[in-house]
């Protein structure tokens, strides 16, 4: 059967089956446009794909569920919280079979980070579809990262299925991590918020590994159609789908580049309750006197309220969380406007006000920090009660050079 016969078939299956599902709607991601024009590349091709519960096809239906009856899909990988995004911040993944498809699941967050030569034996084209949250620390793009090293390595076609930046595409918010911090929350030079798409990053991520070992990778990706780079994520009226189990809604995502800088302190980012990251406290803060504070040196873009709660261990998204049984007084946030907001001034501003007001009582952990912040100077200004000023300027090094830098390989 010529190539012809095999395309009018897939694009006749996928018609008949498969279209319905794609409803009209103001944005179609890289998936919806890849099942209604496969490309060629694909055809009579053994595929492997990175993915998780997040790739959905017309915001309903599972990629690996569609695409598994009418392509040949012969091994899966699975990011950290698994294959099906049920697994808890942090935890190990074993190797397993998908239990809706029965197909192989390699996990690429366990004992191996980055797919090998072994995993990769039944694999002529690798796939990655995976939404992003936007920020530095997020491992889905390091494990994109790995992906196209892995693809160079092999000699293996990379398609990237695009996805929405939920927190858009044109804040660009620092510090741009040192060399010295690289690691799976920081894989390679980005602000903590690089304003890219997954497949923006594939771009940039190739020219960055090519320039380290001399190899790089077929990467082709399949573009979104109707996305603006400045258009905040909730007025395309898209189902939201949690990228992790912390992550509750498209609030906390909004306010996660900033809150996640919590994790790294002794105050609560929210773990153990049903908002992490849109709400934050310890025992020993005054909401009302933090929340002057706050106010009294900007916030743009974002509403804050006192509150009360006693983080505890919920199945799926906390165990033994911080304060776990102790009620922690904080700050319940809620982002007004995403076009100004700016989540990471924010939360510079947040620590360095926790630790000008709470002297002996807040603490923040050196090497967590600087491994999730990327810079070291940020710590040294905000444990020596350096001006907000002096901070937002420090954060601010190098952003203008990367704007200038990522232009090349932005899609939109």
């Amino acid at each position: 059967m010529n190539n012809m016969k095999i395309r009018i078939i897939l694009t006749t299956l996928i018609s008949l089956l498969w279209l319905p599902v794609i409803t009209p709607q103001t944005l179609q991601t890289g998936a919806d446009v890849f099942l209604s024009e496969i490309p060629q590349l694909v055809a009579n091709k053994r595929l492997g794909v990175v993915t998780n519960h997040t790739a959905l096809v017309g915001g309903k239906v599972h990629i690996v569920d569609t695409l598994h009856k009418i392509l040949s899909i012969t091994t899966l990988f699975g990011p950290e919280h698994g294959i099906r995004g049920d697994a808890p911040a942090g935890d190990h993944i074993d190797d397993s079979r998908d239990p809706r498809t029965g197909i192989p699941v390699y996990s690429l967050y366990g004992k191996h980070r980055k797919p090998t030569a072994e995993m990769l034996r039944n694999v002529d084209i690798l796939l990655f579809d995976i939404q992003d949250v936007g920020a530095r620390f997020y491992t889905y793009i390091s494990t994109l990262y790995h992906c196209v090293e892995s693809a160079s390595e092999n000699n293996l076609p990379l398609i990237v299925l695009d996805r929405p930046n939920p927190l858009g595409g044109e804040l660009v918010e620092g510090p741009i991590i040192k060399k010295e911090f690289y690691s799976f929350v920081g894989i390679t030079e980005l602000p903590i918020v690089h304003g890219m798409t997954v497949g923006e990053l594939a771009l940039y991520f190739n020219d960055i590994i090519k320039e380290k070992s001399g190899r790089s990778a077929e990467i082709r990706v399949i573009k979104m159609k109707g996305w603006s780079r400045g258009k905040p994520f909730v007025e395309y009226g898209l189902d939201f789908v949690k990228p992790s189990p912390n992550l509750a809604d498209i609030n906390s995502i909004l306010v996660y580049p900033g809150t996640c800088l919590l994790e790294a302190t002794n105050v609560s980012e929210g773990r153990g309750t049903e908002t992490p990251f849109s709400v934050y406290g310890a025992p020993f803060i005054n909401p009302e006197e933090l929340i002057h504070q706050l106010e009294l040196k900007g916030t743009v873009g974002v509403e804050l309220k006192p509150a009360e709660f006693i983080p505890g261990d919920i199945p799926g998204m906390a165990v033994n969380p911080k304060h776990e049984g102790q009620k922690c007084f904080g700050v319940k946030m809620r982002v007004t406007d995403p076009v100004t907001f700016r989540p990471v001034r924010f939360g510079l501003l947040l620590l360095s006000t926790l630790n000008q007001l709470y002297p002996g009582k807040f603490s923040i952990t050196r090497d967590r920090f600087n491994r999730l912040c990327g810079d070291n100077n940020i710590y040294e200004l905000i444990t020596s009660n350096a001006s907000a000023e002096k901070i937002f300027n420090s954060s601010d090094t190098g952003i203008q050079e990367f704007k200038e830098k990522r232009i090349k390989y932005l899609l939109y």
